[in-house]
């Protein structure tokens, strides 16, 4: 049936999940302006993760990067969240808070921006390193994007989400990494959080079968130790029960009739670290 709410988007409905929108050409036109918005907010923030920035600075070059374009920031008020960006530094798993912070030699860091443009929200995430890291620490931010680019390999009709699932965890562990179980995915478009839920385990064949107009993330969260996580009192900052190192790269992506688009693509080629500008 046709949502008249939604645009182009039709709902099918999965026993798993519930409702889940598929969209049509009007829903990948919007999702590729605001897809590409949200990753030239990273490209323009490359040049600045370094040594002594300061986290609350990022977040303010984004916001205002953002609003020159027209457009907004999704998490600004967002259940009382107030900032542009996550900024996880270390074994902040996710939605670190940014802050007077500075940034060290050593460090890597994941920054995730969401933004609404035309009421398309385009998220994504990216990781960074930042002067000399340590080999563990960037093999965990290669094995993380890796795992990132198996699990959209595996997204395109006639597979699940557990395919794409299988596949991130199989690659995670097969480095002696783990997995986070307690955050996952989403479904985006006209919705920040919608259906489906996409985690990042799964067994092959099983979960949501994957249909043409679906759009949602895929956003492994990869630990060095264990896959347990606690959440600060802050009631935002995730992060390693163990305190060893997490890494974590996100994509909008749409299904297509013969595979996905990915919707926040660098326009600046950057894939994962270093870096080159």
């Amino acid at each position: 049936m046709i949502d008249s709410a939604f645009s182009d988007a039709t709902l099918v409905d999965d026993p798993q999940e519930g409702a889940i929108r598929l969209h049509g050409p009007e829903g990948f036109a919007g999702m590729r302006k605001a897809g590409r918005l949200a990753a030239e907010v990273l490209d323009m923030l490359t040049p600045h993760v370094v040594p002594d920035v300061v986290t609350l600075d990022l977040d303010a070059m984004a916001n205002q990067f953002v609003r020159s374009r027209g457009a907004d920031v999704a998490t600004i008020f967002y259940r009382g969240y107030s900032h542009s960006l996550c900024i996880s530094v270390n074994h902040v798993v996710c939605h670190g808070i940014p802050s007077a912070k500075k940034l060290k030699d050593g460090d890597i860091v994941n920054i995730d921006v969401t933004v609404v443009v035309d009421g398309w929200h385009g998220d994504t995430s990216r990781m960074f390193l930042v002067g000399d890291v340590a080999l563990k620490a960037r093999r965990l931010v290669e094995v993380t994007h890796e795992c990132l680019l198996r699990g959209i390999e595996m997204a395109k009709p006639g597979n699940t989400l557990g395919d794409v699932g299988h596949a991130i965890q199989r690659y995670a562990e097969q480095h002696r990494m783990t997995v986070v179980r307690d955050f996952c995915g989403h479904g985006l478009g006209q919705v920040f959080h919608d259906a489906p839920n996409v985690v990042h385990i799964g067994k092959p064949g099983k979960g949501v079968p994957l249909r043409p107009g679906m759009f949602f993330t895929i956003e492994p969260m990869i630990n060095l130790g264990r896959p347990e996580v606690k959440l600060l009192d802050d009631g935002w900052t995730a992060v390693t029960r163990d305190r060893q190192l997490s890494a974590q790269f996100e994509h909008s992506i749409g299904i297509t009739e013969d595979g996905c688009e990915v919707f926040t693509l660098s326009p600046a080629g950057h894939r994962a670290p270093p870096y080159r500008f």
